[in-house]
């Protein structure tokens, strides 16, 4: 009932039911306000991004237009669902690419349980690695490398914050890609202890706790329990990394709300941020559910436009 998928004895899953999908829409005669293409960056593992131009980037190009800043996207789906083309992934980007006038680059990272963590990660800093190298020519005209943010929704948040933390330890390695920091909406982490938010969602109508641990159970190494450090923060070892992200001067905005099965870590994540002395940003709101701006566009407008002042 609750997540599209059948469990295969193999440990693979069927997955039964996928969110209606877009197509990139790359035609330059188009009327749309934002142009997307894919782009395959890692044949080997089948990975791509969908890259979001605005218009207007077309529409004013000379050579003393100021370049977009770069937002590199991870979609949510408790790593195991959907795609970059996914439709309301498709859509959160396309508003992002207007409303902050920044290019998007929305990555297609490897599924689990048939990629299990850490493959979405090391997608994320190659996806990374192709953009700094890419001589995509949207990346090349329209794109400002030295202002890029992280983003991801969910298990993106998770996704774009574990790519940063291997991002800020190799960051000689990533120029001219310059990273400014990272945008959390509701990230989901977790452990094998629950939290108050956690006790009280066993009938949360979309992330009761079976769901919750299902999905981790699906991601996390074989054998690993949920006290592992992809999934819980207080027990991780990559507090060197996080005190980079300050050394660096990165900024990290974290979003949620109190009705998410998941604010209690996200606000546990904010408590480790701020003890590290990285400058952090966080909205936590009333009411709501994990994912409610995707299915309420009052929300989805309010959290816009708390977010693109946050980036500047």
């Amino acid at each position: 009932e609750y997540l599209p998928i059948v469990l295969n004895p193999d440990r693979t899953i069927t997955r039964i039911y996928e969110l209606p999908r877009t197509p990139a829409s790359p035609d330059p005669s188009s009327s749309l306000p934002v142009l997307s293409k894919d782009v395959p960056i890692n044949p080997k593992h089948n990975t791509s991004v969908r890259i979001f131009l605005p218009r207007k980037a077309l529409d004013n190009s000379s050579p003393t237009t100021k370049k977009l800043p770069v937002i590199v996207y991870f979609h949510g789906g408790g790593f195991i669902l959907f795609n970059a083309d996914s439709s309301v992934f498709q859509d959160i980007c396309v508003d992002l690419a207007v409303q902050a006038r920044a290019m998007i680059v929305s990555v297609d990272y490897r599924l689990a349980p048939e990629h299990r963590l850490p493959a979405a990660y090391d997608d994320g800093v190659d996806a990374l690695h192709w953009i700094r190298t890419s001589d995509d020519e949207w990346l090349r005209d329209f794109a400002d490398l030295s202002n890029c943010f992280l983003m991801g929704s969910s298990a993106g948040g998770n996704i774009a914050y574990h790519a940063g933390l291997r991002a800020a330890a190799a960051v000689d390695d990533l120029a001219p890609l310059k990273i400014q920091g990272m945008v959390l909406h509701q990230p989901y982490f977790g452990g094998s202890d629950r939290t108050p938010s956690e006790m009280r969602s066993v009938d949360d109508p979309l992330l009761p706790l079976f769901v919750n641990h299902l999905m981790w159970e699906l991601s996390l190494p074989i054998g690993a329990d949920r006290d592992h450090e992809y999934c819980n923060l207080t027990v991780s070892s990559e507090s060197e990394s996080i005190e980079t992200f300050k050394l660096l001067g990165w900024k990290v905005i974290v979003t949620g709300c109190d009705g998410d099965p998941l604010i209690d870590r996200q606000m546990e994540l904010v408590k480790v941020l701020e003890k590290k002395g990285v400058r952090t940003i966080a909205l936590f709101d009333e009411g709501g559910f994990h994912g409610v701006e995707f299915r309420d566009p009052t929300r989805m407008k309010a959290f816009l436009e708390f977010l693109i002042p946050c980036l500047n």
